[in-house]
């Protein structure tokens, strides 16, 4: 897998808020914003969607296709997570949008992009992202919910099943073969970047 990583606009923002006055500045800046909120939108909605991956759990032993695609779910949260983490200009950009959002409808000005995010998936939005890790919140969440839901299902079923994935997994990364093969395919894409 390459290496993911966010292409801010926090450059644009600062100038923008430095200069208010500054129409072109503005437009620049919120042309810029909303298509990142637009992305962050479509990993909140995915996140939506992961929530409701209790089937999963029910079938994950026996079932060695659902098993691999639960592998690549964690896989890509943990991913999502890490570059959450290490870069709060994701944040930033969505607290920019935000305010320059909220001052726009205050002075009657149109926003083009303001229905890409209304102020109630704004708001669900922001309680997300402000989690250190939203992405595996959100498993957990699912997780905990099944658990509690489905109470007539022996708790071991969920237990063992992730602590199966989660040994599967440590197997993976301390056998070399497997380490290598993992390393191998993150740098050998010639140093490019997948965008988030």
């Amino acid at each position: 897998m390459q290496k993911a990583s966010w292409r801010t606009c926090s450059h644009t923002e600062e100038l923008a808020i430095q200069h208010p006055a500054d129409e072109k500045l503005q437009e620049k800046a919120w042309g810029a914003v909303v298509p990142l909120v637009g992305k962050l939108k479509k990993f909140y909605e995915f996140s939506q969607r992961l929530g409701k991956l209790n089937v999963l759990l029910i079938h994950l032993e026996r079932e060695q296709a659902l098993a691999k695609q639960f592998a690549e779910i964690l896989h890509f949260t943990l991913r999502f997570d890490e570059l959450k983490m290490t870069n709060p200009a994701i944040q930033n950009d969505f607290s920019y949008y935000r305010r320059t959002l909220s001052r726009m409808r205050i002075n009657n000005v149109p926003a083009e992009g303001e229905n890409e995010v209304n102020n109630e998936l704004a708001n669900r939005m922001s309680l997300f992202y402000a989690e250190a890790t939203p992405m595996l919140k959100t498993l957990s969440d699912a997780t905990t919910k099944f658990v509690s839901e489905n109470k007539n299902l022996p708790i071991e079923n969920t237990t063992d099943c992730l602590s199966t994935m989660a040994s599967v997994c440590r197997v993976m990364l301390e056998t070399p073969e497997y380490r290598s093969r993992f390393t191998n395919e993150e740098t050998g894409n010639g140093g490019r970047h997948n965008t988030l």
